[in-house]
């Protein structure tokens, strides 16, 4: 693995950086406390504690996340978001919020200023936070007064993480209560569903009192204090501290003084993380130790193995070698790849040992296998799912689906335009679409390009690696899938079948691939727990009142809707998954196999007589050059199923350009057809190969472990163990250029050597793993094993996040059912990596 580049800077001895923190993070000193000071990334900043003004900004599709607004972050852990003007005492995920404007350092010391504005409700304002004594101090000025119709709606509100409050107390003034693990109301009697404040009238609150990690005092100087759960309202709100805004108030319109206790001296202690899954014998070892900079970091670590009777036995100590500093924290490696004999060790730095993990030559021979029998028989639709005594799922969305409008933008970012691109009337039900696919992830949908992704994944996952497993029955005709009950059919077929089922289904209604199925209401859209409660399960009759039921249809209108926008990208996304599908089905279900070969055939034939129109409005998948790329992936897959016929390899060639252009993109298909192409085509993939190494090595030199990390909006798992498998087919096919390690590095992050942590991020693979997610039962603080979560998220400006007991950060915790079968070609790969260093 690269080193960082700003390694030859450090001392070999130490992974201190405190020259380089102080020039980031400068202190000052106010009587004998040190003093909040901006940073050059405008956030106030004092040893323990960090304060984020407006970095984050709240969603223009799903508006509040929980990542917006002022930010604390105390003694490692953020606490504390969206402090911002809300209209709502609790807001929801799509009420109203405010767009952000400007962000600028203020006239007083030590001070920035946001500008926000809620356009539509005609008030706009600005917050200044200015550091204070041994806290900071938030003053809110409007441009003018309230509007009328916001008095006794609109004020700043402060939210708090359940979690670091959970059984703890707090103070108003000076009466006691008590944060509740369950939210238990009050509510409005008036048959609102308002929540009422736990406490209210206070000039001064005091948040866990008892807790000096998590104690936080607000006092107000403008107006009364409330305290709200707002997860009365919804389950994934906070703890709300609010101030409301007086009828007639502008300049300091809301005054806090915020006062976070910070322990003296406070240092986070060391992350040690690696692969919980063990290692192998012969691969490369190297766990990575994060540390805070304020702090001084041992010189070495030391491996231990544990024996029988729970003794410790040192088998390796050695100096750590340092990795530089990336975000807010440093980084060095602890190598201890000469270890070779099975057994179970720890490692043991800075005064702590880890838990314990395997060297075996079987590490990883379980890694993929829960993804595959579990979770993605979880994320089924239209079937029953049952493990043992307990029932994922009744049979669910048997009423698909009705037709959605046109000019319509859903809220969960699907757009219908003017053209339906269906024989349905808006509304209107469309038959044969409750059958197949794969709910997408926590949100009960059904997305056309991940349902493909994952009949392709599955689909190469057999040729390239076998996925030789049977734990699963599937019955399609009684719609029953049974975990734990192997039939004698392979796990990867049936679902291979399960997703085309979906995939011929749009493909025989529409003549063409649709954008997917979703629930059409935000209430119903939030559901949390069983698929099959959903919905009733009866096709909606217009002609039926709302609780009536007749034969198999209801007045309930609460049928999934279809978007059925025909997109070039996702026709050839399906067409390539069908033709790799009907490889995969050909000895099993040759009947399917052929409908599967001649829809691939006629929906990528649809676009290779002259330039694909995307970007033209009708292609929503983001990029000009989507449905390009996604005709080199069809082509591949073309090619491969007619084992290298002419028409095919023919185009492959003539869509060079487009490979030479999107390489990044399209590279792990444009390898798969080289065993059907000439030389002169391989020829032409080397110099993209080395330029490409190039480039994953500038990429993985950015940060410590080797992968690229993303810093978007939603963390970046799933493109992790792409790059993963994507390089490990390179591997194959140009092992002079490519080698394991990136395959291998991948493998780590996922499975525990990564920021903030070191939990798996597939849930129950490895020693310890993911086990508080976003998925259906996330209302539970549960799992679903064999998910992969999207992990560390970088909260701007530098602050890697993946919080462990708070289930309801999708962008941290939401399982994807395209992210999983994306992560058992990446374990796959790496096992066959390990084989080659043994």
């Amino acid at each position: 693995m690269l080193k960082h580049m700003g390694v030859a800077l450090l001392a070999s001895a130490s992974i201190m950086a405190s020259c380089a923190v102080q020039a980031q993070t400068p202190v000052t000193t106010q009587g004998t406390a040190p003093a909040l000071s901006v940073t050059p990334a405008e956030t106030l900043e004092r040893q323990g504690l960090t304060v984020m003004v407006d970095q984050n900004q709240f969603s223009p599709i799903f508006f509040d996340e929980k990542n917006a607004g002022i930010q604390i972050v105390l003694h490692g852990e953020r606490i504390a978001t969206d402090g911002a003007i809300r209209l709502n005492p609790t807001p929801e995920q799509w009420d109203p919020v405010p767009a952000f404007v400007s962000r600028a350092r203020g006239t007083e010391p030590n001070q920035i200023v946001v500008r926000s504005a809620y356009k539509d409700q005609n008030l706009a304002y600005r917050v200044k936070v200015t550091a204070e004594g041994d806290g900071f101090r938030i003053a809110v000025d409007l441009d003018q007064p309230l509007p009328a119709a916001l008095a006794g709606k609109a004020g700043f509100n402060l939210d708090f993480l359940p979690t670091s409050y959970f059984g703890k107390t707090y103070l108003m003034d000076t009466a006691p209560g008590l944060f509740p693990r369950h939210p238990t109301g009050p509510m409005a009697k008036d048959g609102s569903g308002d929540p009422t404040p736990l406490a209210s009238g206070g000039k001064s609150i005091t948040l866990s009192p008892e807790d000096p990690l998590t104690r936080v005092t607000i006092t107000s100087d403008a107006g009364g204090l409330a305290l709200y759960d707002a997860r009365n309202r919804a389950q994934n709100g906070w703890f709300v501290v609010r101030s409301l805004i007086a009828a007639g108030a502008k300049e300091n319109a809301v005054v806090w003084h915020v006062r976070p206790n910070v322990v003296k001296d406070w240092v986070r202690p060391p992350v040690v993380s690696f692969n919980q899954a063990g290692y192998t014998p012969g691969r490369a070892k190297v766990a990575l130790i994060e540390t805070d900079p304020h702090g001084t970091a041992p010189g070495e670590a030391e491996l231990v193995r544990l024996a029988a009777d729970g003794t410790r036995q040192s088998v390796l100590r050695a100096a750590v070698t340092p990795r530089g500093r990336w975000m807010r924290y440093n980084y060095a490696a602890f190598d201890f790849s000469q270890v070779r004999e099975p057994g179970i060790y720890a490692i043991a730095y800075g005064g702590q040992v880890t838990n314990p993990f395997r060297i075996a030559a079987d590490a990883y021979d379980r890694i993929w296998q829960t993804s595959l029998d579990t979770f993605i028989a979880e994320q089924m639709d239209h079937v029953g799912i049952r493990e043992q005594y307990r029932v994922w799922s009744a049979p669910s969305h048997l009423d698909d689906a009705r037709q959605a409008p046109p000019n319509h933008v859903h809220f969960d970012g699907y757009k219908m335009g003017p053209n339906l691109d269906s024989p349905f009337k808006p509304g209107e039900h469309i038959p044969g679409l409750n059958v197949g696919g794969f709910q997408d992830a926590g949100d009960y949908d059904i997305q056309t390009p991940q349902n493909a992704q994952v009949v392709r994944d599955l689909a190469w996952g057999r040729e390239l690696y076998g996925l030789d497993w049977d734990e699963t029955s599937v019955d399609e005709a009684a719609r029953a899938v049974e975990i734990r009950k192997p039939d004698g059919k392979q796990d990867s077929v049936q679902q291979i079948r399960h997703g085309v089922l979906q995939l011929l289904a749009q493909y025989k209604v529409f003549g063409h691939a649709i954008v997917g199925i979703i629930d059409p209401v935000q209430r119903q859209y939030a559901h949390l727990g069983d698929a099959g409660s959903q919905t009733d399960n009866l096709t909606y009759d217009a002609s039926l009142g709302i609780s009536e039921r007749k034969g198999g249809s209801s007045g309930a209108q609460d049928d999934r809707w279809a978007f059925t926008t025909d997109l070039p990208a996702n026709n050839l996304a399906v067409a390539g998954a069908l033709a790799a599908a009907s490889r995969a089905l050909a000895d099993s279900d040759p009947t399917m196999a052929a409908e599967a070969w001649d829809a691939a055939k006629v929906l990528w034939g649809r676009y290779q007589k002259g330039p694909i129109k995307s970007g033209d409005g009708r292609d929503d998948s983001g990029t000009p050059w989507s449905a390009d790329g996604a005709n080199v992936g069809a082509t591949v897959e073309m090619l491969i199923t007619s084992k290298g016929e002419r028409v095919y390899a023919d185009r492959l060639r003539a869509l060079m350009p487009v490979i030479t252009k999107n390489f990044a993109w399209v590279r792990a298909s444009a390898v798969r057809a080289l065993p059907f192409m000439d030389a002169k085509y391989r020829a032409a993939l080397v110099p993209l190969v080395r330029q490409t190494k190039v480039k994953m090595d500038e990429e993985a030199a950015k940060n410590p472990f080797g992968v690229p990390i993303s810093e978007g909006g939603w963390a970046g798992s799933h493109q992790v163990v792409e790059f993963g498998s994507t390089a490990f087919l390179m591997h194959k096919a140009f092992p002079e250029i490519i080698g394991t390690d990136y395959t291998l590095n991948a493998i780590d992050y996922v499975l525990g050597r990564h920021p903030a942590n070191n939990l798996s991020l597939v849930s129950t693979v490895g020693t310890a793993s993911k086990l508080i997610g976003y998925g259906h039962n996330r209302a539970d603080y549960g799992f679903i094993p064999g998910g992969l979560v999207p992990g560390v998220l970088i909260v701007k400006p530098d602050f890697p996040e993946l919080k462990t007991e708070w289930p309801f950060l999708w962008f941290e915790n939401e399982y994807t059912v395209a992210t999983t079968s994306a992560y058992i070609l990446a374990a796959n790969a790496a096992i066959e990596a390990t084989k080659e260093t043994r």
